[in-house]
């Protein structure tokens, strides 16, 4: 008998996965794509090349990115404190980290309207501003990276950093060249979904961002504009770009996680 289990294929299990996937993926992005292109390939770049459609996707790259650097060292810099220190209100900080994904985020946006808005209780207003756009994300893509970085944390032997700096390795040695490597694949896998979930968020910004065309309008909004103005093959073009830099996205972090769990396998 082989050491190895013999994995079972089960049509009925994979036929079931692949109509659920089909009717709530795949159908509605086919329907999009095929709406984008309603006026042939000139038409789709002819909609995706107007100088609305460009600046509000290169707004929305531009600020997702900031967003995602931003939670790269904070929120990295988060889940070392909840994973490595102790202090009083720990298990509250910990459970207000996934505040965000119970939010409805246009409460985040009147929250933070209000204060940041006109009548900022602390003076400082920066509504219909780009800070206030990566104030918004950043909020919404908070839990990302901290949540992926966490487990890693736990799970990292402390005795490979207890032997380095037992050999005379300094704090910084050892958090870039032990640490670090070791987090890399979560961050990257963090940083990737807190920037796919920022270029598509519009509950959180529609109100505290202003929706001002080539300065704070985002792609989102710009999708919401055309539906508004019957424009439904604008919106569509739009929305395929977004789901294309997503998809992207989404296969760089597959790409580098693959290399990451073969070179685990390798060192074992």
């Amino acid at each position: 008998m082989s050491a190895r289990r013999q994995l079972s294929i089960n049509p009925l299990r994979i036929g079931v996965a692949w109509i659920w996937i089909s009717v709530i993926v795949l159908l509605p992005i086919a329907a999009i794509v095929g709406k984008s292109f309603d006026d042939g390939l000139g038409g789709f770049w002819s909609v995706l090349t107007t100088k609305g459609a460009l600046e509000a996707l290169g707004i929305t790259v531009w600020v997702s990115v900031v967003v995602t650097l931003i939670n790269v060292v904070l929120g990295t810099l988060i889940a070392w404190v909840l994973v490595r220190d102790q202090f009083p209100g720990k298990g509250l900080v910990n459970a207000i980290i996934d505040l965000p994904f119970a939010l409805p985020t246009i409460v985040a946006s009147i929250v933070l309207l209000s204060l940041y808005g006109p009548d900022s209780p602390i003076d400082l207003k920066l509504n219909a501003t780009q800070p206030a756009l990566v104030i918004a994300l950043a909020f919404v893509t908070l839990p990302f990276v901290v949540r992926q970085v966490q487990p890693v944390l736990l799970e990292l032997d402390h005795s490979v950093e207890e032997a380095a700096a037992s050999l005379g390795a300094k704090n910084r040695v050892i958090l870039t060249r032990i640490v670090l490597p070791t987090l890399g694949p979560s961050i990257l896998s963090g940083a990737g979904l807190a920037f796919t979930r920022a270029i598509g968020e519009f509950g959180s910004v529609v109100l505290v961002g202003g929706n001002i065309p080539g300065k704070t309008q985002v792609a989102s909004q710009y999708i919401q504009q055309q539906i508004q103005a019957d424009d439904n093959t604008a919106a569509s073009v739009v929305s395929v770009v977004l789901l294309l830099i997503a998809f992207l996205m989404l296969l760089v972090m597959r790409y580098f996680g693959s290399r990451a769990a073969k070179r685990e396998e390798n060192d074992l």
